[in-house]
């Protein structure tokens, strides 16, 4: 077993039927709201803490723009009239073997912005696209 922290830049992501590689993702975050009770009995003067609901952070996916790759494109023309097209998906980090040691696992998610990258005549970098996606769900798991 390894002492040095894992590597954060190899991984994939799965949403259905399709892998995609990304050059990043953020966004992988629980919190979990605080519900402060006191009895008026309480022979304490403070409150007690108890977990309440839990918040999500969107999920937001970057990539380069590929000719002919239209999964985001596709996705998000689902949208209409009170439905979408809502997909689970899978972040699995990497090890050198390609096996996942660690699984973010998104539960009914779906995209709720889309950015294109900025268009420049005189820039030198990779056109990047941003899918953010909105979910009800976010389960770790170690594998």
């Amino acid at each position: 077993m390894s002492t040095y922290p894992l590597s954060a830049y190899h991984f994939i992501v799965n949403w259905g039927s399709s892998s995609a590689g990304f050059t990043e993702v953020s966004g992988l975050s629980i919190e979990n709201e605080v519900i402060e009770y006191r009895e008026g009995n309480s022979p304490s003067s403070n409150f007690i803490k108890m977990p309440g609901l839990q918040k999500f952070s969107n999920i937001i996916l970057k990539r380069g723009i590929i000719n002919g790759n239209n999964d985001f494109f596709n996705w998000i023309n689902t949208i209409k009239n009170n439905t979408v097209e809502r997909r689970n998906i899978v972040i699995s980090m990497l090890d050198e073997n390609h096996a996942p040691i660690r699984v973010w696992k998104v539960k009914n998610a779906w995209p709720c912005k889309f950015v294109s990258s900025d268009l420049k005549a005189d820039g030198n970098e990779a056109a990047i696209e941003t899918l953010e996606l909105t979910h009800e769900g976010l389960d770790i798991e170690n594998v």
